[in-house]
């Protein structure tokens, strides 16, 4: 029901208010209270608890104060909720058995590891500790924004400096409104270690930086239980990580044992634990068990559970890790606040968005620092000039009615600045002493070093850089400590990948969906013009249509022609024989009864930072952020928005500054760089990149680089490779230029790559036939000639894809020069009259 005004009344639509309603609620819930930002690893509350404590000066060199103060400040002046939330978030703060790194110093009872609350707040007192002031120090210096508090009044930060990576030191979890985050603790020095690391290696892996941080730190220490979960979470976000309680088994006499649990896992209760195993024991479920004792103290945590005689405690241990919460698993779900959206992260993206901030800090801070140190030279020069004729200007001021008229003469007459006249006027004349002036050109001379030092880190990334690097070596030194929480391998747990081979592939995959993979090597390197080998034997009306390679261990996305993204390791792809069928790629993937493979990718390990560049049939192209990509699940991602006549042909992995030329199927070629077009969220439909005619449609889109050259294959077997300056870059959606002249002999193009000289190509026709040959071996012709024959083609077949491949050296001298012999033989008709416009023939 469209909404009008009649008196006062506004009728709505109840489902359309409900859903308004609703997203408003959803979205204020997970931007403005459950969710911590990526940048700073803190949800409002605890930002604007910290903010509060600073405003107040409650630092770790002055006196405690009242908790009550801090809760009365935080919701009169920034948080308008109840006080049992804001006491209860800087509780949490104040708990070491809660939080790795305390970021608040509390006095008197915050609560215990046995589930005691914290006394009112009026009974405790709290200041922040000394590693929070590296959180919010130096926020004075305009390093990040504000924005208005509640009624308007006072300004708040919208993230704080956060010298040090919050996030992944202290972790977070939260629960919004159809989304949680459940983020674990680490160790700083390790977290600081990566951080450094990816500042010197900004391509590495999530691997590389596994090197550093080995797992979660849980400020309660405890052991986890092998490494996949790990992994898991580090490479998607997601993971389950199994953490078990520290023990030892002591002796007893009369041959009995004592079992001691000196630490127990994260966010575990302990005296629920001990409860829980009497319930156990009274309940003569666990036999074994003479006595259970909670001896922990200031000194640290001990359960004693002593056993009966002739008990052996390895099998009362395995009882309880199964039944009790001495054994739980930590559900690690990444999520944080990205630009105010929330996304789920690897490790390495939230190391990259930690360090993009404290880029941006450390440039403010610069900024800030420089304007000022600027702003004292400015001054300091107008008194030394001062100096220089201080006789006139006393005369000037002696003889000036007021202060105004004194300031406008001194402007005019020795052209001072506003802020240089007032500053000679405020002048003490002390100042005037020779003593104060060798202090003013010494300051002044300080001053002119520390200018062109800070100019240097705005005009230098990498010395901007080795900044962060420096500060954030500090904190480390200053505040990190040893791992608490030990990592074991779990017994009968394996990683798949460490029992595969690394090893250059071929994938294959034909026109009905049968994919394998085969060692790279199986084809060996011929001459052009040679008859190929088997590449797989397919039913009478199948064939291969698209070949990668790609190594074991890495991913490769298939993309659908109706716009969706799967993803599959290498080595999950079955390996058969040159001439096996493989595998249909629906018994691998979850592939709708509509949908056909039309794209495969292979994702290399440092591809975060890059972007999926998409070309339809029909001339639509769209480029989006691979990183929307990362978290593939089994059922697949929307990839492209399609028309319904549309379908995808071709993806490539850029890096957002490439050249690309785009082919048709009737021989039309256009070039332009992809910052021509814009960069378009995961499922948007894209923009126009080439005019097509009618009967016309795309084939190929590849991405230029420096010394490459562009080589047309058409189906029947003909190609050449021309220079890329021959294909003059054009705006997007144009006609395009001719690439190829194409007759009843050569056939329609059937590809049109991008390709090295030291490299191969292989040739597959429909029928299953591949060849593979040196790129160098392949004549150079101009753009509008019809080269020369490449493969020689069954009666009724065609080429229907072309792959590149590494070059190989040719199995030995004799059998290169019998083919040799066998090319001049054969290849003697084979010269082709050029088609060009220009009149050049090309033989």
């Amino acid at each position: 029901m469209p909404s009008t005004i009649n008196d006062k009344l506004i009728p709505t639509d109840l489902e359309h208010e409900l859903k308004k309603s609703f997203i408003s609620y959803a979205m204020a819930v997970i931007i403005t209270r459950a969710l911590p930002d990526v940048r700073d690893g803190l949800k409002p509350v605890h930002r604007r608890i910290l903010y509060a404590m600073n405003e107040l000066g409650m630092t770790p060199d002055k006196p405690f104060r009242k908790s009550a103060r801090i809760v009365g400040d935080v919701l009169g002046k920034y948080h308008p909720h109840g006080d049992s939330s804001v006491y209860d978030a800087m509780v949490r703060l104040a708990q070491d058995f809660n939080i790795r790194y305390l970021l608040v110093e509390g006095q008197g009872n915050f609560g215990s590891v046995d589930g005691d609350g914290a006394a009112a707040m009026r009974y405790t007192e709290a200041r922040m500790s000394k590693l929070t002031m590296n959180l919010i120090g130096e926020i004075d210096k305009d390093t990040v924004d504000f924005y208005p508090n509640f009624d308007e009044t006072l300004l708040q930060p919208s993230v704080l400096p956060s010298r040090f990576p919050n996030l992944l030191v202290n972790g977070s979890s939260g629960i919004a409104v159809g989304m949680a985050t459940n983020i674990p603790p680490h160790n700083l020095r390790e977290v600081v270690d990566a951080c450094i690391h990816m500042i010197d290696h900004p391509d590495c892996t999530v691997d590389d930086l596994m090197q550093f941080i080995k797992g979660p730190d849980f400020p309660t220490g405890g052991i986890i239980l092998g490494h996949a979960g790990v992994r898991a979470a580090y490479h998607t976000g997601r993971g389950r990580i199994l953490v078990r309680a520290r023990t030892e088994i002591e002796a007893m006499p009369n041959n009995r044992n004592r079992i001691v649990v000196t630490e127990i896992p994260y966010m575990v209760n302990k005296a629920k634990l001990v409860e829980r195993i009497a319930e156990l024991v009274h309940e003569k479920r666990l036999d074994g068990i003479s006595d259970i004792r909670d001896e922990s103290d200031r000194n640290g945590m001990r359960i004693a559970i002593e056993l009966k005689r002739d008990v052996h405690p390895t099998i009362v241990l395995n009882y309880l890790y199964k039944h009790t919460s001495m054994q739980e698993t930590f559900g690690a779900n990444m999520l944080a606040l990205v630009d105010g959206e929330p996304k789920v992260l690897t490790l390495r993206e939230m190391i990259y968005h930690y360090l993009r901030h404290q880029k941006e800090v450390v440039t403010r801070r610069t900024q800030y620092d420089l304007g000022k140190a600027e702003a004292r030279a400015h001054i300091l020069e107008g008194l030394l000039k001062a100096l220089d004729h201080i006789d006139e200007i006393v005369d000037i001021i002696k003889k000036s009615p007021d202060v105004n008229t004194a300031r406008t003469r001194l402007i005019e007459t020795f052209e001072f600045s506003d802020k240089q006249a007032q500053a000679i006027l405020d002048m003490r004349l002390a100042r005037l002493t020779g003593l104060e002036r060798e202090r003013l050109e010494e300051e002044y001379a300080e001053l002119e070093k520390t200018i062109a030092y800070l100019r240097s880190l705005l005009e230098n990334e990498a010395l901007l850089m080795g900044v962060i690097k420096e500060e954030m070596g500090a904190i480390r030194d200053k505040f990190g400590d040893d791992r608490r929480t030990e990592l074991t391998h779990m017994e009968g747990e394996i990683d798949i990948e460490d029992l595969i081979q690394s090893d250059d592939m071929a994938v294959t995959m034909t026109h009905f969906g049968y994919v394998k993979r085969l060692p790279k090597s199986t084809y060996r390197a011929q001459h052009r013009g040679g008859k190929g080998v088997s590449g797989m034997t397919t039913r009478e009306e199948d064939f291969v249509e698209r070949l990668i390679i790609v190594n074991t261990h890495e991913d490769i996305m298939f993309f659908t022609n109706r716009g969706r993204v799967y993803t599959l390791k290498c080595y999950q792809i079955p390996e058969a024989g040159r001439t096996a069928r493989g595998m249909a790629i629906v018994n691998l993937l979850q592939i709708a009864g509509d949908e056909k493979v039309t794209a495969m990718i292979p994702v290399p390990k440092d591809a975060k930072e890059h972007y999926l560049v998409m070309m339809t049939r029909k001339g639509m192209m769209k480029r989006t952020p691979y990183s929307e990509f990362a978290n593939l699940r089994k059922a697949g991602l929307i990839a492209i928005t399609l028309k319904e006549d549309d379908e995808l042909v071709s993806v490539n992995l850029t890096d957002g500054t490439m050249s690309m030329i785009i082919a048709s199927r009737l021989g039309r070629a256009l070039r332009f760089n992809e910052s021509a077009v814009r960069i378009i969220g995961r499922t948007g439909m894209g923009v126009h990149a080439m005019r097509l005619r009618e009967d016309d449609e795309i084939i190929d889109m590849s991405m230029l680089l420096e010394g490459q050259q562009v080589l047309a294959i058409t189906t029947n077997g003909y190609g050449k490779r021309t220079d890329p300056d021959e294909y003059r870059e054009q705006g997007r959606n144009g006609m395009g230029i001719k690439a190829m002249n194409l007759t009843d002999k050569t056939g329609v193009l059937a590809a049109q790559l991008a390709v090295n000289l030291d490299e191969d190509i292989l040739l597959i026709t429909d029928d299953g036939t591949i060849i593979r040959m040196s790129v160098d071996s392949i004549r150079e012709s101009g753009r509008s000639t019809q080269g020369v024959r490449l493969m020689r083609i069954a009666e009724g077949a065609q080429i229907v894809a072309v792959a590149r491949a590494e070059q190989e050296q040719e199995e030995d001298a004799e059998e290169a020069e019998y083919e040799e012999a066998i090319e001049a033989m054969t290849d003697n008709d084979e010269s082709v009259i050029d088609g060009s416009q220009d009149g050049d023939t090309d033989i």
